[in-house]
């Protein structure tokens, strides 16, 4: 039945690019500011926006300005959430150093979450807070996309834009009017959007059972189409009232990736060749695709040690048969499989299934696409940069090889721009690495552990991988919510997001400052079956090197021991 895992991922792929092409040539517009005459009238009336231009260090210091007050106010919001209205359950205050924790992986596109957000956060907290920071930071991420379009397609120094413009425009004429109609569309779905506190109901053993509700619709929409993966409850979106049907979920998979696979679109034309853009979305898909297919594969064998148990668990017309364990049956292996590669192929986290369950292969695959540096397609803005820094690295690679200076799109790479790449791709990994050595060094960091082996490092490094690299999920068994954890993945958040965002702005202030050069005959063509080959190769290559040794002591050792019990 592995034909029904092809023709599920077959009709994703088309859709997701059938609704991606109209949105990345709308998304043109706020590229070039070249918006409707009568939002550009109201802008000017109401005086809401100071348009004037800023170079790159201006930008990135309101980014971070911005951020970090927002981090202020998210943290103090949930230290006074006892005494804050909207709060029918009375829930307390939140612990300080989860507080700090969750203001971060918020305002980082994170949302890493070591809580259960429906016995911990009010609704206010939930709207107000973290709903609120679902908007800003995916906001955040678009706008730094933007500005390195920008420097490609203009020359100037002060052409980059101005940094709270784009935030209000792609909140408010993007995220905010689509998130809107999601949300209704979710409700009539049957996701929960209520102040309700709770529903009680017979449970089957009789005894009453209290069902949290909450304004959960409007929430998860954005929660998906920001890439920012943070539920309501704390299942996810393997709770039934974040994703109820098999459309939602198929929903909510495309809205993962509309917005990365737009911005592909939206960059091949504002850089005035298509070709481009179309190299990025074949580059992306093609990884894609091929993580897609390993984890079904994986997820279809089931497990070894449940072999010689009456257990079917081949496929067959009555059952899905394979690893079945943490996933919903109302989903099953595929939709199981395809979510979790796309969920961690962008920065979103968010989960139908749980991951900890996943056979060794099928959770290595998550983990190595979030360790990629979260560029197969990516969350909103920081997967489309973030690939075109292993863009500047294959051309710089390529120069090499034929003994020209690098250039890409008639403007050349020369070595401060090398340097702020280098820095951009090796911060996630140094902190992924350094995170979890002193993880596993330090009693502190292994009293989180449920698991030993193999497998209790994996979840380690999973976790130390996701918030590196602002994913958000986790390999569940891990316990977060400790002192340790709270402040070491704390910092890698932060790092992580504008370790990587300031050296990309960078990039973008020396790129705009360079006039366009005409391509020669030894131009290297940056489209092309050749160049996404070696795109790929490039992007395998550094994750290869950099990971193999950890990867080896996690989930490859644990699936060479349960193969060889069995």
């Amino acid at each position: 039945m592995f034909s029904s895992g092809i023709l599920l991922l077959t009709s994703y792929m088309v859709v997701l690019l059938l609704l991606a092409w109209p949105l990345g040539i709308a998304l043109t517009r706020l590229v070039d500011d070249r918006l409707p005459l009568g939002l550009l009238r109201f802008e000017s009336r109401m005086k809401i926006l100071d348009n004037s231009p800023m170079n790159w260090q201006t930008y990135a210091a309101a980014i971070l300005v911005f951020n970090i007050l927002g981090a202020a106010v998210l943290f103090l919001m949930m230290l006074f959430q006892g005494v804050l209205p909207l709060n029918p359950m009375h829930l307390p205050a939140v612990e300080p150093l989860l507080a700090m924790n969750t203001a971060i992986s918020f305002i980082t596109n994170t949302n890493w979450q070591a809580y259960a957000g429906e016995t911990t956060l009010s609704p206010l907290t939930q709207m107000m807070g973290l709903t609120v920071h679902n908007f800003l930071s995916a906001a955040n991420g678009i706008a730094v996309a933007f500005v390195l379009m920008r420097a490609f397609a203009r020359t100037g120094g002060k052409q980059l834009g101005n940094a709270w413009t784009d935030i209000w425009r792609i909140t408010v004429y993007l995220l905010l009017p689509i998130s809107i109609v999601y949300a209704l569309f979710l409700s009539q779905q049957g996701v929960v959007q209520t102040f309700m506190a709770q529903i009680s109901v017979p449970g089957l053993n009789g005894i009453e059972q209290h069902i949290p509700l909450g304004p959960v619709a409007s929430q998860e929409a954005i929660k998906m189409l920001g890439t920012n993966g943070g539920g309501y409850f704390n299942a996810n979106s393997a709770h039934p009232f974040e994703n109820p049907t098999a459309l939602t979920n198929f929903v909510q998979m495309i809205s993962i990736l509309l917005i990365p696979a737009a911005l592909c679109i939206c960059f091949g034309r504002i850089a005035g060749d298509n070709r481009v853009g179309s190299a990025l979305l074949w580059t992306m898909g093609i990884m894609l695709v091929g993580a897609a297919l390993v984890i079904m594969w994986a997820e279809s064998q089931g497990h070894p040690l449940l072999a010689h148990l009456p257990i079917d668990q081949q496929m067959s017309a009555l059952q899905s048969g394979g690893n079945m364990e943490g996933k919903e049956t109302r989903f099953g292996i595929w939709a199981s499989s395809l979510f979790a590669t796309i969920t961690t192929a962008a920065s979103c986290g968010a989960v139908n299934a749980m991951h900890d369950s996943f056979t060794p292969l099928g959770g290595l695959i998550p983990m190595v696409l979030m360790q990629l540096g979260e560029v197969v397609f990516g969350g909103v803005g920081s997967g489309w940069y973030g690939m075109m820094l292993f863009v500047f690295l294959t051309v710089f690679l390529a120069g090499l090889m034929i003994g020209r200076t690098p250039e890409y799109l008639g403007k050349k790479i020369e070595i401060y721009e090398m340097k702020m790449v280098t820095i951009a791709i090796l911060i996630p990994p140094a902190l992924v690495l350094l995170g979890t050595a002193l993880a596993v060094m330090l009693p502190q960091g292994l009293v989180s552990l449920h698991e030993s082996g193999p497998h209790g490092f994996s979840e380690i490094l999973y976790a130390f991988s996701s918030a590196a690299n602002n994913n958000g999920s986790a390999f569940a068994g891990l316990n977060g919510n400790t002192p340790f954890m709270n402040i070491t993945l704390a910092v890698l958040m932060f790092v992580g997001r504008f370790g990587v965002m300031v050296p990309v702005l960078a990039i973008a202030g020396a790129l705009i400052e360079k006039r366009h050069q005409p391509s020669g005959a030894g131009s290297l063509a940056c489209h092309g079956p050749l160049f996404v080959g070696m795109l790929i190769g490039v992007v395998l290559l550094i994750g290869a090197l950099t990971f193999i040794p950890a990867l080896a002591l996690g989930p490859v050792v644990e699936h060479l021991t349960l193969w060889q019990i069995h």
